[in-house]
């Protein structure tokens, strides 16, 4: 097991630093000493954030498919606190529901932010955690590791971003850059709730076994993503049992893919036409930056 690191002086970006998990993540961070950097398309809420924080910090509105933007936000950090010793790629979207019936737009879009954003940033931020050595985190989830029905866009999108990150670990590892995937089940996030305001969403949750059924609190996934951070670990787990899931993850196919199609046939008609865009205060801010460009 790697040694904790002491995060005093380190410069931190989180991105999706708005709400959630990453908002909270910035707040015990900065708690410990670090430096933060947020990224995220909500000035507002940025704003809110960086200012109770508890040492140095400083917000960049910046939409993380956008290489351009992200190339310029990662020199200013740089330019701004001296250096980046951690980058945690945690912006993401998500929506739900049967692929036939699909918004494509909202679809791709949940690819775009969670996949290619994560990359995005990693290429943006590379140089500087090459200069000091330091540790790119991915967020990924649950999904990566199981797929879902009714999860076609998210499940697609964090396996990807798992699979980015591993990639990544092995090209920059000699380098001295150490790379970490995060898993994190059902927490209780505005994503979460947003996707539970859907009826069928919701009862198909509920319907999963025991211990993937559950909503999970926030602070004790975020204390755990935490930790990970300062052993700079490969693998970072918000929920205990998410570990074990690992040695199973091969059979996971085969089985969800008999059982989704007796809980599908279950909901029947209830199903026929169902669209839902992103979900959540994060979906909606994604869906009004897009629209205002």
């Amino acid at each position: 097991m790697s040694a904790h690191r002491n995060l005093a002086g380190q410069v931190v970006v989180v991105t999706g630093a708005a709400r959630g998990v990453g908002a909270l993540l910035a707040r015990k961070l900065s708690a410990r000493g670090a430096t933060l950097a947020l990224v995220g398309l909500e000035p507002d809420e940025l704003r809110r954030v960086a200012a109770a924080l508890h040492g140095p910090a400083h917000h960049w509105h910046a939409d993380v498919t956008d290489h351009e933007a992200m190339a310029r936000v990662a020199d200013e950090v740089k330019d701004r606190f001296g250096k980046v010793d951690v980058v945690v790629a945690n912006a993401g979207v998500a929506t739900g529901g049967p692929f036939a019936d699909s918004d494509p737009v909202a679809w791709k879009r949940v690819i775009e932010v969670n996949l290619i954003g994560g990359a995005v940033t990693g290429r943006a931020f590379l140089p500087h955690l090459t200069a000091s050595r330091g540790y790119f985190l991915q967020i990924a989830s649950l999904a990566a590791i199981t797929p879902a029905p009714m999860m076609t866009a998210y499940c697609a999108s964090k396996s990807g971003a798992e699979a980015f990150a591993h990639s990544l670990r092995a090209e920059v590892g000699h380098r001295g850059v150490r790379v970490g995937v995060g898993y994190l089940s059902w927490t209780d996030t505005d994503m979460v709730r947003g996707a539970d305001q859907d009826a069928v969403m919701r009862e198909l949750r509920a319907r999963l076994p025991w211990p993937s059924n559950k909503t999970y609190p926030l602070g004790p996934a975020v204390d755990r993503i935490v930790a990970g951070i300062e052993r700079r670990s490969a693998h970072v787990y918000g929920q205990w049992w998410l570990r074990g899931m690992q040695s199973v993850r091969g059979c996971l196919p085969a089985l969800i893919g008999t059982v989704g199609q007796r809980e599908m046939r279950r909901f029947g008609a209830r199903l026929d036409g169902m669209r839902i865009g992103l979900v959540g205060a994060g979906g909606e801010a994604d869906e009004k930056a897009r629209a205002g460009r």
